[in-house]
């Protein structure tokens, strides 16, 4: 892929090009000119910018026949941005689930790369947990619940059921993103691998987000589908606690989600594992099921972790007792090397603190603010 994917440049015609079959709609995803996306976003202006991170920036935007649209401008086009921009629109062509995110269309000319999702009225689960929706509680555990289920059905689409296999590499919460019923969609495949039929893992260099990583994936860069499911398993507890995978505690020491929750979750103390916001308001049955679930998931011997069929078979309430059923987890502890580069994206502004670098396609922006191009004034977005 790569640079053959030439489709426009500011000179193109404005009505762009319909290549293929929506992904989560009828519409087609197309081909769009940059002058679309130029005019949609207002000039890439400041103001309608959802999220920045390594990659680039993310728009908020709305096209001329009023579609609401997010585009990822890539910041550079070096053969890193080219490479994952490339891998990110081959998966976004591939995958067709309501619980992937998936493609609008995309713009690659000249030094121009741009991919163009559907816009999520309520950003993404880490806005809710840990960003500016935490403290209205909006994700009741009903929600909670159905964010959780929807996701995985979305992993075991990439694990099992699209060809050939798709590794997301990537599973955490800023990743996860919400619309506006609160369905789950799972987003941003620029670190994804096309996994051919008949190889279990590979070696790779290590991508992904420190306390999500499995640890063979974060020590020796191991990959295989069964590092998404430990992420999977971190993103369970998050969901369940509302915990960060790792939070620094006083003297700058640092604690992973599994280190805190292990002593509770051996003791069968599952109710003082839920996120006190909730206030008590949960369903016991669904709280032990779904600790069981992540306590499977993070299991730090791969061969152990159930695949995404049965995570989700068992998110369902079915008893299918897989291996390594028990209760127990022996939490991972990283090295010191690696939490220090941990320690380095807090003190750059890259980690949970600064929440508009780490909400994946979409930032912590109040989309209120943003003017609509094609209104006079500022448009209703709903």
């Amino acid at each position: 892929m790569g640079s053959s994917l030439s489709c426009c440049n500011s000179e193109k015609d404005d009505e762009g090009l319909y290549v293929g079959e929506g992904k989560n709609s009828s519409s087609p995803w197309r081909i769009f000119t940059y002058k679309e996306l130029h005019v949609a976003t207002n000039g890439f202006s400041e103001d309608y910018k959802l999220g920045e991170g390594g990659f680039g920036s993310v728009y908020w935007g709305k096209t001329s026949d009023g579609l609401q649209i997010a585009v990822k401008k890539l910041k550079s086009m070096n053969s890193k941005a080219e490479m994952e921009f490339a891998v990110e629109v081959e998966v976004l062509g591939r995958v067709r689930h309501k619980n992937l995110l998936g493609l609008r269309g995309y713009c690659a000319g000249n030094d121009q790369r741009l991919i163009v999702y559907d816009y999520m009225p309520n950003l993404s689960l880490l806005s809710h947990l840990h960003g500016q929706f935490a403290g209205e509680v909006q994700l009741d555990w009903k929600k909670r619940m159905k964010i959780a289920l929807g996701s995985a059905e979305g992993l075991l689409y990439l694990h099992h059921e699209v060809t050939p296999h798709i590794i997301h590499r990537d599973i955490k919460a800023s990743n996860v993103l919400l619309d506006s019923n609160f369905n789950p969609l799972v987003a941003d495949f620029g670190f994804a691998k096309l996994i051919p039929e008949g190889v279990s893992h590979m070696t790779t260099r290590v991508k992904g987000t420190l306390g999500y990583l499995a640890p063979e994936y974060a020590m020796w860069g191991k990959v295989s589908e069964s590092c998404d499911v430990y992420s999977f398993g971190i993103l369970l507890l998050e969901i369940v606690t509302a915990r960060k995978p790792i939070e620094k505690l006083p003297g700058g020491i640092k604690r992973t989600i599994t280190e805190w929750a292990e002593p509770y979750i051996t003791r069968g103390r599952f109710k003082d594992l839920v996120d006190p916001k909730l206030c008590g308001n949960f369903d016991e049955n669904e709280l032990v099921q779904t600790v069981n679930v992540a306590a499977l998931c993070v299991q730090s011997e791969a061969d152990k972790r159930p695949k995404m069929r049965e995570v989700v078979a068992l998110l369902k309430g079915e008893d299918l007792n897989p291996k390594g059923g028990s209760m127990r987890i022996k939490s991972v502890k990283y090295g010191e090397d690696l939490m220090a580069l941990d320690q380095e994206s807090d003190d750059e502004g890259n980690g949970y603190e600064d929440e508009s670098s780490v909400y994946g396609v979409f930032g912590a922006l109040d989309t209120q603010k943003m003017k609509d191009p094609y209104y006079k004034g500022y448009g209703d977005r709903r």
